[in-house]
């Protein structure tokens, strides 16, 4: 069984310096997505709600970034900006062991090296998404988004695991400190890509009418629009996840910090297989039934971490369960996805609807994030993960009835001037 047939971006040099600026600064990024919530309740002794705070800082600043950004993106280079966002989180991130070596490390620092390190990754995020049908052919956007999806899996495997043993061994401002440098890694690959980006055309009106005209091509696409209110809905559940993961394994099931870090890598061995055999399912059963498909287990897959009680084996068992089923298919649903926004959307266009996209799963991440505190303080932790759990399973109804469930192809849907199904 070939799962990955088109082997052509092997020799593609400007793809292969990108996807080298990924691999470490993916690897580093799961060590300080572990190592700061685990660092404000271990040697801090953060409250839930500093916790939760933390947390929605963590993704709050990326609506107003990608609402300011999807009125210039189009307009710049996006290999500069991206080197920039790099350069920054860089030097952001290392402040977090300089001031903790330093015995002044606290809450405050935690939030503010949230929220910078949240508006440059939103940037690098946009500008990336723009940037790969720059560098490849938009026969090649299914490949290049399945290598760079595989990229992010192999970093959820190894990171948050090792990140928990670093925090435990040899603390949390150290492997901080590695995600640092990770980011200058990136830096380095980014100036080696040779790439001439095509000339940006000035467009007339306000910031604010060119910003709208990425969310009227998302509107006005039959086949984006769908996914952009589906993936509005698996936001909002994962911002109870995002909000509630450490409180519940480390408070409600009594887990230490090194196991719930190896718990999270087992993610990365799903995604590493839904990179890979997402495709090949595509190929099988087509685009539109294997997309659905994807949506139900990646949701569904919640349904085992909600149902965990205790520190013992079982609930172990529950949890790598979900996190190996949640996020193959989250893996495999965001590369089809991607690559369908991709290749129907104007080239001209993309940044902005790279930035609506970014700006919605921000609004409703966030909004996840901050109601799921109440939610739990009214039902409880336990009650408030159900709860996005549920909210989560709705969005496969959105799909299952829009005109992408019946799509055998990407193609279908980037063939100018197709007729309904």
């Amino acid at each position: 069984m070939n799962l990955w047939p088109d082997r052509g971006l092997w020799r593609h040099r400007d793809f292969m310096n990108l996807w080298a600026a990924q691999i470490v600064s993916a690897f580093g990024s799961r060590i300080t997505r572990t190592a700061l919530p685990a660092l404000a309740i271990v040697s801090l002794g953060a409250s839930d709600s500093e916790v939760a705070l933390l947390g929605a800082l963590g993704v709050a600043p990326a609506i107003l970034v990608s609402l300011a950004a999807s009125g210039f993106i189009d307009r710049v280079p996006k290999r500069p900006l991206m080197i920039a966002a790099d350069v920054a989180r860089a030097v952001l991130i290392a402040s977090v062991p300089v001031v903790a070596w330093a015995g002044g490390l606290g809450m405050l620092q935690l939030y503010i090296v949230a929220v910078v390190a949240c508006v440059a990754g939103t940037l690098f995020q946009i500008a990336d998404q723009a940037f790969l049908p720059v560098i490849v052919e938009r026969e090649h956007l299914v490949e290049g988004n399945s290598k760079l999806g595989a990229t992010d899996a192999v970093a959820e495997i190894a990171g948050p695991g090792i990140a928990g043993v670093l925090i435990q061994v040899v603390t949390a401002p150290v492997a901080v400190l590695l995600d640092a440098l990770s980011f200058l890694w990136s830096a380095f690959f980014l100036t080696r890509i040779k790439v001439v980006e095509p000339k940006l055309a000035r467009e007339p009106g306000r910031p604010l009418a060119r910003a709208a005209a990425g969310i009227r091509a998302v509107w006005g696409s039959r086949f984006v629009r769908p996914l952009f209110l589906a993936e509005m809905l698996g936001m909002l559940s994962w911002g109870f996840f995002a909000a509630l993961y450490m409180l519940f394994a480390l408070r409600e099931l009594g887990l230490d910090v090194a196991t719930t870090g190896i718990i999270i890598g087992f993610g990365g061995i799903g995604a590493f297989a839904g990179a890979l055999f997402g495709s090949w399912v595509v190929r099988a059963i087509g685009f539109g039934p294997a997309l659905l498909i994807f949506l139900t287990l990646n949701m569904g897959g919640g349904v085992f971490f909600a149902a965990a009680r205790g520190p013992g084996w079982d609930s172990i068992a529950l949890l790598v369960a979900h996190q190996l089923i949640g996020d193959c298919f989250a893996v495999a649903y965001g590369i089809q996805a991607r690559s369908l926004r991709q290749s129907v959307m104007p080239q001209a266009l993309l940044g902005r609807v790279a930035a609506a996209t970014v700006t919605m799963q921000a609004t409703m991440l966030t909004l996840g994030a901050f109601i799921a505190v109440p939610v739990a303080e009214w039902i409880g932790v336990r009650g408030a993960v159900w709860t996005g759990v549920v909210i989560g399973l709705s969005s496969v109804l959105v799909v299952l009835l829009s005109p992408v469930a019946r799509l055998q192809t990407i193609e279908e849907a980037a063939a100018p001037n197709r007729p309904p199904p």
